[in-house]
């Protein structure tokens, strides 16, 4: 059976959030997935599986993320294939993923999750604070998978490499081996790590609507980064998270972030907390060189005059200052208040953040300056 023009906008919905999670679905290997559909059943979830799985991944690496990301997107729970899979219904045109149905008939039947591609897309770039609970727990799955590695930075340690210095005592040993013969020269090369990343999400009640997916998003950067990854909380007091937010599960994660958080939906004084990470954590050397995320509306309480000599100092120790402002995304928005207007010179990256997409968005600015 022909994949049909919605199938194939589901198959490059589907692309994009493999890529989202820093798979290699690129173009040519959407197209042999849409070649690959036209000669199987796309109503038959096994042969969708197995078509992306053979053709959209390029190495071991990729097999866990897109068994990840193929649940998330047709049907939120982890594809098992089996040689009896269930299979996918169609609702007028778009394509659509059932859920399997109890061989023994007994009780009512399953409701079936329809993902199109065009409802997908506009999910993406909806407002969270705007989803209903079907709609936001679809977009927490998917902000579950989300790949927030960050830039690599050159590291102060060699590594061997076919190009670079000369490698003096390596050259030896391979002389040394050969009888005295120099027959070939080694060389090294810096190594290069992940730049250290550190989250301080504003948890204030002007930022409620959107606290939960900032810290949900926060979750997929630490898991993503691991150790090279720090969270804190900021409203009325500094929290620091990393180690709530190392739990594998993401629901497990933030109810032991909401348990540490003791301001949820208070106040905001972004320029006394910012003063105090500075102080207890700048010197120890986790702002130096890192790419610090601020996600906060800017609604400073305190004062603003503190806020911006406190990005100020940011500024010269962080690698890169991005913020984070919800609001930045409505039409007319203007960084014109007191908090915004302070912190805005000192701001390498100004984006948004109220949706999947913004999310995706900062994941990719995240891992590469230019994105």
């Amino acid at each position: 059976m022909a994949a049909g023009r919605d199938a194939t906008e589901t198959i490059v919905g589907f692309a994009r959030t493999l890529r989202a999670a820093g798979g290699t679905a690129d173009p040519e290997r959407v197209q042999a997935m849409v070649a690959a559909l036209d000669h199987l059943d796309v109503l038959d979830r096994a042969d969708v599986y197995w078509a992306g799985r053979l053709t959209l991944c390029a190495d071991p690496d990729d097999l866990p993320r897109y068994d990840r990301c193929f649940a998330a997107y047709f049907s939120g729970a982890s594809p098992r294939p089996a040689p009896r899979p269930p299979v996918m219904a169609v609702r007028q045109a778009p394509v659509v993923v059932a859920e399997p149905v109890p061989e023994d008939g007994g009780g009512e039947e399953r409701e079936v999750r329809a993902v199109t591609a065009s409802g997908v897309e506009v999910l993406r770039h909806r407002d969270v604070a705007r989803l209903g609970p079907e709609e936001r727990r679809q977009v927490e799955r998917l902000i579950a998978v989300l790949d927030a590695t960050a830039e690599r930075r050159r590291s102060r340690r060699f590594a061997p490499a076919p190009r670079g210095r000369l490698d003096p005592a390596r050259t030896v040993r391979e002389t040394l081996r050969r009888g005295g013969e120099i027959s070939l020269l080694k060389h090294r090369a810096h190594r290069s790590r992940p730049r250290r990343v550190v989250l301080l999400v504003d948890v204030s009640g002007s930022m409620s609507p959107y606290a939960d997916a900032l810290l949900r998003f926060a979750h997929a950067a630490a898991r993503s980064g691991g150790r090279n990854v720090e969270v804190f909380s900021a409203g009325t007091r500094l929290t620091r998270l990393t180690r709530e937010l190392r739990h594998r599960e993401p629901d497990a994660a933030m109810a032991a972030a909401a348990a540490a958080i003791p301001d949820w939906s208070g106040g905001t004084r972004l320029g006394e907390e910012l003063k105090e990470f500075l102080d207890r954590f700048g010197q120890r050397g986790l702002a130096r060189g890192a790419i610090v995320v601020i996600a906060s509306d800017g609604w400073e309480r305190g004062d603003a005059a503190l806020l911006g000599e406190q990005m100020a100092r940011l500024h010269r120790l962080a690698h890169r200052v991005v913020w984070a402002n919800p609001h930045k995304a409505r039409p007319g928005y203007e960084p014109l208040t007191a908090g915004m207007a302070a912190a805005l010179p000192y701001i390498d990256d100004f984006t948004s953040g109220h949706s999947l997409g913004a999310l995706e968005d900062l994941a990719r600015l995240i891992g590469d300056p230019h994105a």
